[in-house]
């Protein structure tokens, strides 16, 4: 199973790679991949199916076949099993995808667009259904679930230039999207109150947890919820018929065989234990059969051959649903194979689409005709698959629905009753839609010329072929399917009569249906005009898409109103609103609650704390009085250089580093930016709530203040900071508190801190950068000597001009193996000696001594941020001595490429111990001996550490060169414009004066 679906996923990331290679034959290659999958899986059925293996739940203590520890505190785990149910799925996904991956090579060009990428997604897609079928964990299974649903999104949207397939792709991703979220929530309700994650345990639990009542009903309907959007049934039945704009091969996979198939196989795993739930019957049985009638009055409407199918595909998956719903022994066998009879003949007649519509250029039915005598192969090829699924002998789609009609007439109760009648008008419609598919398609129209038709090679027609083969043979011997299915059965209690696959159980009331149901379809098919003018007139009770349409539009008006009201464009208001929050919901909280108060208050532990405090509240208060930006700018930044003082007082030195190098970092942020302000604050308050505003500042600080103390004078158990050090020494192997903490005890949080890292340097660029912070850019040596920063004056300027201009350039190539091999670009007015010298003479040792804190910081002050920090102050004090061109030099790698490697190096450093055998972000000890050195003990997550450092220097790179090199080459370019204006205008008088 592993294998299986590394392979798949391991194949389609290279698929791109292939198609540049081998053009679309790479289709073959990557079909071989589920092709040799479902060889495998068909030579080892019988070790799946066996009655020791029946299903998950069978065996509650039975072990799934693969469990992989992931995140054992939230009790996830990569578990998989492979049992009958899987299995079956599993040939359906395997076989069918070859299939549809074979015939692509023959549908698609070599210079169609983004074929690599179709191929790769399509495969990629196999793999996400048959992980979803194989998953013993539903969280597992949800995460397979949403993959599916990116996926199909990508699939639907393949012809991104037409804006109905983007639009198409998105309704379906927005509605299958909502159904998923309603399955996850319902997932973790059953897991929670089970105890267990495991889908094996939780069907085991099923008679114990349906007797909790209203919790597991609610819940079991938010899971049905998802199937029921995924399998497109009423009410989101609309978003598969749009999804048609894909390309036709996945219409035929994921719309007829997979995707759609997953709510269908999630009914089915639920059913033997959860069928008794509260809302069972009204949403998959109810639903279900709503579906089968609207989905087949909907495809006689319906002039694309394509969405006559994809109409009678909702309906056929409504007919599944409310045969999986019965929940007993019979229904599990008939629906079984009339799922595979569905996915068997429903493939073929969506690849026969796809090859009209190839050769003929056409899927309108009032523009094809005589295709039977144009194409013979093909029409009897289409004319056998329309067979089955109309259920006309000997084919297997006709010993299917018998199956199925056994069943519904084998039913007691009303329900029973109206089922099967319901069932039985949804099959006089899905005949006739057949009908009319074969007429629409290939019968020569009254007066209608036949339709231009290239010849169908055999390789193209070999995969719809092929599917006919097998609905015709299993037709005549259905007994591997019975076979196949049956131990799925064995989970609900024994049929008194059990049925049995076969193509005659002679004359017995459902032939009789049958017939009936076969008739009445012809005749309806007959009587097409006429009934075709009721449908014109019977009014839409209820048009599900344009409901949807309205519901996103009601969404885009609030969202409108809301954003108007709250995004003004105003900084005020918006820390308004937050520290408002903040006061107002601890404050209501502290009232509501018995909230202690210390009784006694240190206000400072030594004389150096206090003065720190005080210089700090002086330079609060002078930032609030400051009427020049950058005197703001320094006044803050006296607040958090005294914030790293403190910490270092208290004994925190990683937390005093730290601070102090964020703080740096930031005021030369800061200082870049204020460039492209006005000096000047601009003090004034139109509003006239400065009083307001004031005491929301001064009632936040006091609400901070006070929520520490009682936080503090509420503790009635030892901190847990007391058990850190024994943590951080024997647990992850260091003597640094802090940093073992970041990089072990607490990783998963410093994960996300530095996704968050790399996702805010991507605001900042985006907001920044007009053509994209990875252009190539120009090097130093392709710059003019002294060009950078002055606004030159090419002749005309006199004597003087000439003279500052020479004695320019002879200063920039004064010394061409300088160090800072940029700052020669630079005018020599924009130049500083000391400042160059001092780069030049702490540059290399920063970066050493950055290194060291990244190597050094788990056992003493540093780590991968500080380190991280300390090497990009090292590269800001080069751009300011060297300017934007000595930032390019220093910085050959592109910030994202930093940013990139650093998440990629940090999370292949929690991959890694799991391939192992060990838990994600695990870390290994390695003791070693080095002559001279002596003894070293090297820690794994020191590769986790390097991760983080390389995304802080990305970090501090990519605010370099937003708001220095961008905001440099944006002055240098006006000034630039202003000194051509100049010239222009002294050129312009002189020409004046002259005349």
């Amino acid at each position: 199973m592993a294998v299986v679906l590394i392979a798949l996923f391991a194949v389609s990331a290279v698929a791109p790679l292939l198609f540049r290679r081998f053009g679309r034959a790479s289709f073959y290659l990557l079909g071989a991949v589920p092709a040799v999958s479902f060889v495998w899986l068909l030579l080892n059925f019988q070790s799946f199916t066996s009655p020791d293996q029946a299903a998950l739940g069978g065996e509650p203590n039975a072990p799934p076949g693969l469990v992989l520890q992931w995140i054992p505190a939230l009790q996830l785990e990569l578990a998989f099993r492979m049992d009958a149910l899987a299995a079956v799925l599993s040939l359906l996904i395997l076989g069918v995808g070859a299939l549809v991956l074979f015939y692509c090579a023959r549908y698609f060009k070599n210079e169609d667009a983004n074929i690599g990428p179709f191929g790769a997604q399509l495969l990629a897609f196999a793999g996400a259904m048959f992980g979803l079928v194989i998953s013993d964990d539903v969280i597992l299974l949800f995460i397979f679930w949403e993959i599916t649903t990116i996926l199909s999104y990508l699939l639907v949207g393949f012809a991104r230039a037409r804006i109905f397939a983007r639009r198409s792709a998105l309704q379906a991703l927005l509605v299958t999207t909502f159904g998923g979220l309603a399955m996850l929530l319902g997932l973790v309700m059953i897991g929670q109150s089970a105890g267990t994650y495991r889908l094996s345990e939780i069907m085991a639990m099923a008679p114990e947890l349906v007797s909790r009542g209203t919790l597991i009903d609610v819940a079991i309907a938010l899971v049905l919820l998802g199937a029921v959007s995924k399998s497109a049934l009423v009410p989101f039945h609309f978003w598969l018929p749009g999804a048609m704009a894909a390309p036709t091969p996945v219409s035929a996979y994921l719309h007829a065989a997979a995707m759609v198939k997953a709510g269908i196989y999630l009914v089915a795993r639920l059913a033997p234990g959860y069928s008794d739930t509260a809302y069972w019957d009204p949403l998959v049985i109810g639903l279900g059969l709503a579906t089968m009638l609207i989905g087949g009055w909907r495809a006689l409407r319906q002039t694309d051959i394509k969405l006559i199918l994809a109409y009678g595909t909702v309906s056929q998956l409504g007919f599944l649903m409310l045969v999986m719903g019965q929940a007993n022994a019979d229904a599990a066998i008939a629906g079984l194979a009339m799922m595979l009879a569905h996915g068997f003949f429903k493939a073929a007649l969506f690849l026969a689409v796809g090859i009209i519509d190839h050769q003929a250029g056409t899927r309108d039915v009032r523009l094809l005709s005589g295709l039977w005598r144009t194409a013979p192969k093909l029409f009897v090829v289409a004319l056998l698959s329309a067979a089955s699924m109309a259920g006309i002998p000997p084919l297997y789609g006709f010993v299917a629905k018998e199956s199925v009609l056994e069943v519904l007439f084998a039913a007691h109760g009303s329900w029973g009753t109206v089922v099967l009648i319901g069932v039985v008008l949804g099959s006089i419609l899905t005949v006739a839609y057949s009908a009319r598919f074969i007429w629409g398609g290939f019968a020569s129209k009254p007066g209608m010329p036949d339709t231009p038709f290239k010849a169908v090679p055999w390789l193209f027609l070999a995969a719809p072929a092929l599917l006919t083969a097998i609905t015709v043979a299993f037709g005549f011997y259905p007994a591997p399917i019975e076979h196949a299915v049956a131990s799925f059965a064995t989970l609900f209690p024994a049929s008194e009569h059990p049925i049995h696959l076969a193509l005659w159980h002679g004359l017995t009331p459902v032939l009789g249906l049958s017939a009936l149901m076969v008739v009445g379809g012809l005749l309806l098919f007959r009587w097409r005009t006429g009934f075709g003018a009721l449908q014109a007139r019977v009014p839409a009770l209820l048009d599900a898409e344009r409901t949807y349409k309205a519901t996103l539009n009601v969404i885009d008006e609030v969202a409108v109103w809301v954003t108007g009201r709250t995004q003004r464009g105003s900084l005020p208001f918006y820390l308004g609103v937050i520290l408002l929050v903040a006061l107002i919901v601890p404050a209501v909280a502290a009232f509501a609650n018995d909230t202690p108060l210390p009784t006694s208050i240190a206000w400072f532990d030594t004389p150096a704390q206090l003065v720190t405090g005080l210089c700090m509240i002086v330079g609060a208060l002078a930032a609030v009085r400051a009427n020049r930006r950058f005197l703001a700018v320094l006044m803050v930044s006296v607040t958090g250089y005294g914030m790293a003082f403190i910490f270092a007082l208290q004994g925190a030195p990683d937390l005093a580093l730290t601070q102090l190098l964020v703080e740096t970092i930031v005021l030369v942020a800061m200082v870049l930016a204020l460039r492209v302000l006005p000096p000047p604050l601009w003090t004034a308050n139109p509003s006239g709530h400065r009083l307001a505003r004031a005491v929301l500042g001064i009632g936040f600080g006091l609400a901070m203040i006070a929520i520490a103390m009682t936080a503090m004078a509420s503790r009635v158990a030892d901190p847990i900071s007391l058990s850190f050090p024994e943590l951080a020494y024997y647990g992850g192997a260091g003597k640094n508190i802090v940093n073992v903490t970041l990089v072990d005890i607490r990783v998963w949080d410093t994960f996300g801190e530095i996704t968050v890292l790399a996702v805010a340097a991507t605001g900042v660029a985006s907001l920044i950068f007009v053509r994209g912070r990875g252009d190539v850019r120009r090097r130093a040596h392709e710059v003019e000597p002294g060009s950078v920063g002055r606004a030159r004056t090419d002749g005309g300027g006199g004597s003087r001009a000439a003279a500052a201009l020479a004695t320019a350039r002879h200063f920039a190539q004064s010394a061409k193996d300088a160090w800072l091999v940029a700052g020669k670009t630079m005018a020599p007015e924009s130049r500083s000696i000391i400042f160059e010298v001092v780069a030049r003479l702490v540059f290399h040792t920063i970066i050493l001594f950055s290194i060291y804190l990244l190597l050094a910081g788990h056992n003493t002050p540093g780590g991968g941020f500080a380190g991280g920090l300390l090497a990009g102050l090292a590269m800001t004090i080069r751009y300011l001595a060297g300017g934007r061109f000595e930032l390019v030099e220093a910085t050959p790698i592109s910030p994202g490429t930093l940013l990139g490697l650093g998440l990629g190096t940090a999370a292949l450093s929690g991959v890694v111990p799991l391939l192992l055998g060990g838990h994600l972000f695990q870390s290994a000890v390695l003791e070693f001996a080095l002559p001279l050195f002596g003894e070293h003990k090297f820690v794994t997550a020191t590769f986790f550490d390097i991760g983080v450092y390389l995304v802080v220097v990305g970090l501090v790179v990519d605010v370099l060169r937003s708001l220095g090199s961008e905001i440099d080459e944006k002055i240098e370019m006006r000034r630039a414009r202003s000194a051509r204006g100049a010239r222009n205008t002294e050129s312009r008088q002189r020409t004046g004066a002259g005349r």
